[in-house]
């Protein structure tokens, strides 16, 4: 079987062709980094008119790509939340006008379920049940995989997600848009004992996460530091605060991990290129001696197969959606589509 997948969360205009939930025929990612730079961030406007100006091609390009044409396809799957309304609503109305017009059945799927779908699409071996870290820009979760469409969640971060906290962080450092890239790279030349930062925690959920506390006190540094015209060292700080941030992941996962007694280990999402992350869920997985499943770096960030790997799964379970269907900026992810 043939999905097509359609991504358009945010700032990256995606599709692709994958067979079988597995096997990836083609992955196209038109990239708005550029144009958001100036700004220092998403601008929810420019990024949806980009998607409307860029989808047909993209669409166009994971068809060429994949030596396949849309009567090959079986059924097209169409990221519909959570994400920037906007933006969700390009790919979602151009998906629905493909399925009418080829006559193909439309699937909606949960963006957080296609970046656990990523390593479906690396790791040909791995089947729940097992236990994710989901780390991005806007979300910070871990979650129980039962079964490829029943997830449940059992920790979620309680205010900013881990990425949206790295590149605040870098933001204020000066680096440029997209930070928490730069900022990991910068990390590798730094000390991550040269400046003490907090780990926060959520009094009476000890596996939620909470980020605000640790992002105001990297600002209060810098601004600190300069009012009294001190020289802060940029490497260092960026080391120390990763090492902050990905401490307060693992901690929680770790915990998770040991409750759970889940046997297969896993990561997910943006966050999951982070050097530091990767490296210590190597090392959590060796401690514990449970296998680790990462998906690739080209697959941690948005993109289309990751949706199409997923949407097979939804088909399979018998999820359709018709006409009708809208985007939502928000939807939990182990619920049915609102």
């Amino acid at each position: 079987m043939i999905m097509l997948g359609i991504e358009t969360s945010c700032d990256e205009t995606a599709a692709a062709l994958v067979e079988d939930g597995r096997k990836v025929l083609s992955n196209v990612v038109a990239s708005q980094i550029e144009e958001h730079k100036i700004y220092g961030g998403v601008v929810p406007e420019i990024a949806s008119r980009r998607h409307s100006e860029a989808i047909s091609a993209v669409v166009g390009e994971a068809l060429a790509q994949s030596g396949r044409s849309l009567s090959d396809v079986s059924a097209i799957a169409a990221t519909c939340a959570p994400g920037l309304i906007g933006a969700l609503l390009v790919g979602v109305n151009f998906a629905k006008g493909l399925a009418l017009s080829a006559g193909l059945p439309l699937v909606p799927v949960h963006h957080l379920r296609g970046h656990i779908a990523a390593n479906y699409l690396c790791h040909p071996n791995l089947e729940p049940p097992f236990l994710c870290l989901v780390a991005s820009g806007g979300h910070s979760h871990i979650v129980m995989v039962h079964s490829y469409t029943r997830l449940e969640v059992l920790a979620r971060t309680r205010d900013d997600a881990a990425g949206e906290a790295f590149d605040k962080a870098a933001r204020a450092m000066g680096i440029p848009y997209p930070g928490g890239v730069e900022l990991d790279r910068i990390a590798e030349a730094g000390d991550p004992r040269a400046y003490a930062l907090p780990h926060p925690r959520v009094e009476g959920s000890p596996l939620d996460f909470s980020f605000s506390g640790l992002k105001t006190a990297a600002l209060n540094l810098l601004h600190n530091a300069a009012q009294k015209g001190q020289t802060v060292r940029v490497p260092d700080l960026c080391a120390s605060y990763r090492r902050a941030v990905v401490d307060c992941l693992m901690e929680s996962f770790r915990a998770a991990a040991l409750e759970t007694g889940a046997q297969r280990l896993a990561a997910a999402g943006g966050v999951s290129a982070n050097r530091l992350l990767r490296r210590e869920l190597e090392g959590l997985s060796r401690e514990l001696g449970r296998p680790l499943y990462i998906p690739e770096l080209s697959l941690c960030g948005d993109n289309g197969a990751m949706i199409a790997a997923q949407g097979y799964y939804e088909y399979q379970a018998g999820h359709r959606a018709g006409m009708g269907l809208n985007a939502a900026p928000q939807w939990e992810i182990g619920a049915d589509f609102p």
